[in-house]
């Protein structure tokens, strides 16, 4: 499910219902396989009969799926209906595409595009895969937390959190391999510096990461590109010619948007 990010003032009175359903579909879109209303109320912390009924009315609309021998639920066709027509009318999308496989051409890794959601995380929403036999296995729809990885040093440095928080986060981010909380300070400084920013095998081990981010007209880092390759596939040349590549990318696609 791609979740795409609208930048307006916060909602006073939410509607409840809604949100209800909202976190149940994206919990839906997180698992792995089906799973029982049950099971879905405990995790979410729903009365269960609250959250049978809105499951209910969202199989109505196909938004989710029910298998009556079973008894769970899936996300339903309805929901891939809207993100298509979403990345077929994002302008950020069309523009993005050719920055992404001339990025994948040139440097032979698998390149992606992703825009931040109402819940700090990051959703693939464009991709071009490296034209190798051997690539990184990335989708649409794939999400991770803004923090991590070299998109998420990128958001660090342009998003001014303060540090005690910044620390609270960092702390629950499902690196891998993690860096010393000092050391990624000092890689979220540079990334602020240089517009751009690696991860050697932190977030993942055995791969290498470059991205550098996409700002609205505020300068606030709402998209990202990233490249993902295999650690020792690229010398210290390559990767700095490669992040050097992502950053004039990504600041092309700033240029395109927004002047």
């Amino acid at each position: 499910m791609v979740t795409i990010l609208i930048l307006q003032p916060e909602v006073k009175k939410p509607v409840v219902a809604v949100r209800r359903a909202a976190r149940i579909m994206r919990y839906l879109g997180r698992s792995d396989s089906p799973v029982g209303v049950n099971q879905i109320a405990r995790d979410l912390d729903i009365i269960p009969s609250t959250c049978l009924h809105i499951l209910r009315t969202l199989a109505q609309e196909s938004m989710v799926t029910f298998n009556a021998t079973t008894k769970q639920y899936r996300l339903g066709h309805a929901v891939l209906g809207l993100a298509r027509d979403s990345l077929a009318k994002s302008t950020f999308v069309q523009e993005a595409r050719p920055h992404l496989q001339d990025l994948a051409d040139r440097h032979g890794v698998t390149v992606t595009a992703a825009e931040l959601d109402a819940n700090e995380h990051m959703v693939v929403v464009a991709l071009a895969r490296a034209p190798q036999t051997l690539s990184i296995h990335v989708d649409v729809s794939s999400r991770f937390p803004a923090l991590i990885s070299a998109s998420g040093r990128c958001y660090a440095a342009l998003s001014d959190w303060p540090e005690d928080k910044l620390s609270q986060k960092f702390d629950a981010l499902p690196w891998e391999n993690p860096p010393d909380y000092n050391t990624w300070l000092a890689e979220v400084s540079a990334a602020g510096q240089n517009g751009y920013a690696v991860d050697y095998g932190n977030y993942l081990r055995g791969f290498l990461v470059t991205a550098a981010p996409v700002v609205d007209s505020e300068g606030y880092p709402t998209r990202a590109l990233a490249t993902v390759g295999f650690l020792n596939q690229l010398d210290e040349t390559q990767v700095l010619a490669l992040a050097q590549d992502v950053k004039a990318a990504a600041s092309q696609l700033t240029l395109e948007r927004f002047h």
